[in-house]
């Protein structure tokens, strides 16, 4: 597979991610666990058949199972947070503020050893928080306590898959089909947690059904493998810089949808988020100095 195909197909998943949102909206009333469970376990196993089929399951034998865990505990614990934040909060700011993590990436990643944390990363971590906080505080309603919890999720869940990104590096490569294992263990572990902490509420109608299944076979399933196949055969920080696309392309969609109104607040935070990540993106690339 050649470079540049490598990365067409990462960034397939940024556009998958961009519908993430709308399509969990459209999955309302699940809660967050018993939709993660769900979603997990259509990702799951279409990437198991696939893995299968392709016959690649004895390489998942030569996988760590420090690498399973990582991967369990990143996947799991973003979608829960990310979930429960579009339960609480409304789905754009929620959104935008969980779409802060390719700037946290840049800016975590410069704390990486051999790396340094330029005045760049500094203004575009600035700027993407100034971005956050006019969600918070602004537009027409302005800040909302009720929507707190929310928004915290957000944030932690901005946090969690950052941190994952990052500290994925100190991990040694793995094949593309561990992202099956990941997508499982999450389902077994959502399953048990829904059980033991959630009510049971399905979706409702057609649309909610339809909804949690393409959130399964795509944002919540497809998406990672071809993010895994671009970061290892494409050129990640072409991959890296596209990924800032998808808080615009998510806002984008859900107002296009009439889920959210269009507003000068949302359309600033979106372009401070995203002019914020490229700042820091650029001075990432900048030689460092002999």
């Amino acid at each position: 597979m050649t470079r540049r195909r490598a990365t067409f197909i990462g960034f397939i998943a940024v556009l998958l991610w961009s519908l993430l949102a709308l399509l969990t909206v459209g999955s309302a009333p699940a809660p967050a666990l018993l939709l993660n469970a769900i979603c997990f376990s259509i990702g799951g196993t279409l990437g198991l058949i696939w893995t299968a089929a392709s016959g690649g399951l004895r390489q998942l034998r030569n996988v760590s199972w420090k690498i399973y865990a990582f991967g369990t505990l990143g996947l799991f614990g973003y979608h829960a947070l990310y979930f429960s934040a579009l339960r609480l909060a409304p789905a754009a700011e929620a959104g935008l503020i969980a779409y802060l993590w390719p700037l946290l990436i840049v800016l975590f990643s410069g704390l990486l050893p051999g790396e340094r944390l330029r005045a760049g990363h500094l203004i575009g971590g600035f700027l993407g928080f100034c971005g956050a906080a006019m969600l918070i505080t602004g537009g027409s309603a302005g800040f909302q306590v009720q929507y707190l919890p929310g928004y915290l999720f957000a944030l932690a869940c901005a946090l969690t898959w950052s941190t994952y990104s990052v500290m994925s590096r100190r991990f040694g490569a793995a094949p593309t089909s561990s992202v099956a294992v990941f997508c499982v263990a999450t389902a077994i572990a959502s399953w048990g947690l829904h059980f033991a902490l959630e009510e049971t509420v399905w979706p409702v109608g057609a649309l909610g059904w339809a909804s949690t299944l393409l959130l399964g076979l795509g944002p919540v399933g497809l998406a990672f493998y071809v993010w895994d196949i671009g970061i290892k055969q494409g050129a990640i920080q072409l991959l890296g810089t596209s990924a800032y696309a998808a808080p615009l392309l998510s806002t984008l969609v859900l107002v296009l949808a009439g889920v959210s109104e269009a507003s000068w607040a949302l359309g600033g935070a979106a372009a401070l988020i995203t002019c914020g990540a490229m700042v820091a993106a650029q001075a990432g690339k900048t030689p460092k100095p002999r």
